[in-house]
């Protein structure tokens, strides 16, 4: 069976159609947009807490550091993951296993929770053996 011209094109055209359906790439561009939109609000999202404020020079954060948060009730989150006290002594032996020097210990306080339960989460680390504990504060406002 042989195929023949279609009705209405002329035998001696050999132009090349030289356009790029973008179509297709638009398609793909909106979907890639919608996943970030999605996903950006879940990464970011932390508890928030207000930082108590103070004059200390940054620190760039390091690799591997334990993030800890105390919110104004007392609550303590690993990441963004509620813990107890003894949760969380348990949760720091199993990061401690197999490292030959304990990680950092970032700790975001809030500034209307009491110091006694801060001092908890400092006790569990010291007992631990873990002596690179910090807190985080925010700059004062600048006049």
């Amino acid at each position: 069976m042989a195929l023949g011209p279609l009705i209405g094109e002329d035998e001696g055209d050999d132009t090349l159609l030289a356009t790029i359906n973008t179509t297709p790439l638009v398609d793909v561009m909106l979907v890639l947009l919608i996943i970030f939109l999605i996903t950006i609000p879940v990464v970011t999202h932390t508890r928030h807490v207000q930082l108590p404020q103070d004059a200390s020079q940054p620190v760039e954060p390091q690799p591997g550091a334990i993030h800890l948060t105390v919110d104004d009730q007392g609550l303590i989150f690993w990441d963004q993951t509620p813990v107890n006290l003894p949760d969380l002594a348990k949760h720091l032996k199993e990061r401690l296993t197999g490292q030959a020097t304990p990680p950092a210990v970032h700790i975001r306080g809030d500034s209307r929770v009491p110091f006694a339960t801060l001092r908890k989460v400092l006790d569990i680390c010291q007992s631990l053996g873990i002596h690179q504990v910090g807190f985080i504060t925010e700059p004062p406002p600048r006049n």
